[in-house]
Order: structure tokens, then C-alpha cells, then sequence
């Protein structure tokens, strides 16, 4: 049984196609929905999102998952549909790896390394409970 088997089939097809996606987290001194726009990674039946290698600063969207890890991802290409899901930042060099090189390979990025140790990782899980899981819009 796939994973995400409470998914329709056209959402779950949609979802385990990288694209760009909305995420809404919560913020974590407000509390209030906050909605970026960002690309969605598949690789191996896993759904993340990374970024760009970025020394400087941790990005508020990370702190809100760090906060809160639960989200929705808002698709809105192919399919239009609000699917809950649980967010994990990862720093484990080992599990990054994988991911991180996954990304790279779609980026036609060549600086691994750098998105090692820079770029934010954060592996998704659909969430199976709730009314709207996976709920398309007309």
C-alpha cells in the first residue's frame, strides 16, 4: 500500500511530481498562518523541500516548523489541492546526503558540499487524518 494510499489518486500523482508549491506554517511567535511559495522534491517516495545554501541565517519558515511541524502543502499546478502533512527538519549529515544530492541533480547544481552544509532540509509526511486531506478545489 502506498503511503499516502488516503490520498485520490490524481492528488497523489500530482503530489509525487516536484513542483512548485505553497506552505503554510505557523508562526511561531504569532501564531498566525504563514504562506511562502517553494519547490516541492520528490526522490524515492519521499517528499522534501530544500533550498538554497545559506550561511548567514536561519529562514523563519524553518523556525516556524522547528515551532510547529505541521503544514499543508498547497499544490496548485496540475492539480489544485490542500494536503496536511507533518514537517521534520533534517541535520543528520547521512540522511541529508541522499536528499540533498537528489536536489542538486534536478538543480543541475554542482556545489554538494555547499548545500551540505548550508541549504535547509525538510522531509514531509501526509498526514492520514482530517476532512480535508488532499481536498482539490473546483
Amino acid at each position: 500500500m502506498h503511503p499516502d494510499s488516503s490520498l485520490s489518486d490524481t492528488t497523489r500523482a500530482a503530489l509525487y511530481h516536484s513542483q512548485l508549491i505553497d506552505l503554510t506554517t505557523t508562526g511561531r511567535r504569532t501564531g498566525r498562518q504563514r504562506r511562502i511559495e517553494i519547490f516541492l522534491h520528490h526522490d524515492d517516495d519521499r517528499l522534501f523541500i530544500t533550498g538554497m545554501p545559506r550561511a548567514d541565517r536561519t529562514r523563519d519558515w524553518i523556525r516556524n516548523i522547528e515551532a510547529d511541524p505541521h503544514v499543508v502543502l498547497h499544490l496548485k499546478q496540475s492539480v489544485v489541492a490542500d494536503v496536511p502533512a507533518t514537517a521534520r527538519v533534517v541535520t543528520d549529515l547521512d540522511e541529508r546526503r541522499p536528499l540533498i544530492e537528489a536536489a542538486a541533480r534536478r538543480w543541475r547544481r554542482t556545489d554538494v558540499p555547499e548545500m551540505l552544509r548550508h541549504s535547509p532540509l525538510i522531509v514531509l509526511t501526509v498526514d492520514r487524518t482530517g476532512e480535508q486531506l488532499g481536498r482539490q478545489h473546483q
